[in-house]
């Protein structure tokens, strides 16, 4: 008897658990991922997607606890966005 093991936790993007959210929401995902913090105007300018998908993508990965809000000093008026990782365990380097 010849059994396959599939993995199940990777979808078709690549991307591991979140395969369930809209399109826009993967794109921020992967920008955030490939330029790390950024504000909702720079999210906007590097996606070309309306600011209004931009704002929705963002409370999405908000609400899925995939991103972390933070204040940004330079402006008070907007937020910076970034990834939420896991912090990498201790003795092993990144």
């Amino acid at each position: 008897m010849i059994v396959f093991v599939v993995n199940t936790n990777r979808n078709r993007t690549g991307i591991t658990g979140i395969g369930h959210l809209p399109p826009s929401a993967k794109l921020v995902y992967k920008v955030l991922e490939s330029n790390g913090l950024l504000t909702q105007k720079d999210l906007i300018r590097e996606t070309a997607l309306p600011s209004r998908t931009v704002r929705y993508a963002i409370n999405r990965l908000k609400d899925e606890k995939f991103l972390i809000e933070r204040y940004y000093f330079q402006d008070a008026r907007q937020s910076l966005y970034e990834l939420n990782r896991p912090a990498p365990e201790e003795g092993i380097r990144a």
